[in-house]
């Protein structure tokens, strides 16, 4: 892992001002956890990376040596970062539309032929993803609502792989899904690495955390506190260093 290349660069990055900034590099096939208490930055960390939110100071890169910087989220999607909302009501699915326009809502160019959508690439892309995600849909013409939470979390993650991207970047992405739903993303999420894309997974949850990532990095007032990988990860560590005290 230490000699994948990386994928995302964070340089004299601050969160809020007199916050001591930082650096620290994503690599491919490495799977980054956030944690701390509500609030504290993690938060406004992955917006960042997302181009969702400027940084007070410092810059977050992509490409050879970081040189593309990432100014917004446009150029977060040109640059290879996808992003999937916490909260897939309010800011990720189109309630009236059907699951396959909310799949394909943002990739539409690559279903162009002829300078016409061809529904028949679409409806490919799509059943590739559901096979992939074990979306359970009826039609694909039907609402996205009439799936259950779990179902509408998979039609996301899938809208976020079909841009094919380097870095994804996940924030609480098992927040209300059923158990068999959160397998399935694990599962999902291992692959994705194991073939090389670099994760960020904000989660709420430490033990979640501790499952899925090489290495946590916690936040705590707006400052990363610490970056613990192998033997350094453990929720007594996570916790003490969320609180301020020693571990």
């Amino acid at each position: 892992m230490a000699d994948a290349p990386a994928a995302l660069f964070v340089r004299g990055l601050s969160l809020k001002a007199g916050a001591a900034p930082f650096d620290l590099d994503i690599r491919r096939g490495e799977i980054v956890g956030l944690a701390g208490l509500d609030g504290h930055g993690q938060d406004a960390f992955i917006e960042t990376l997302a181009g969702l939110r400027p940084p007070v100071a410092g810059h977050v890169g992509v490409g050879k040596d970081g040189e593309r910087i990432i100014r917004s989220f446009r150029r977060a999607v040109q640059s290879g970062i996808a992003y999937l909302p916490r909260d897939r009501r309010a800011t990720g699915i189109f309630p009236s539309m059907s699951i396959l326009d909310n799949f394909a809502i943002a990739t539409v160019g690559r279903d162009r032929k002829l300078g016409l959508i061809s529904a028949a690439e679409r409806r490919k892309r799509y059943d590739y993803y559901r096979d992939r995600l074990s979306i359970v849909a009826p039609e694909p013409g039907r609402m996205i609502t009439t799936l259950s939470g779990g179902n509408q979390q998979k039609v996301l993650l899938a809208r976020a792989l079909a841009h094919k991207p380097d870095v994804l970047l996940l924030n609480d992405p098992t927040r209300g899904v059923d158990i068999a739903t959160r397998r399935v993303l694990y599962s999902v999420f291992r692959e994705l690495a194991a073939e090389g894309m670099a994760l960020v997974i904000l989660s709420t949850e430490i033990e979640e955390a501790l499952v899925l990532c090489d290495r946590i990095l916690v936040f705590r007032e707006q400052e990363l506190a610490a970056s613990l990988a192998d033997a350094e990860r453990s929720s007594e560590r996570i916790i003490s260093t969320m609180f301020g005290r020693a571990a």
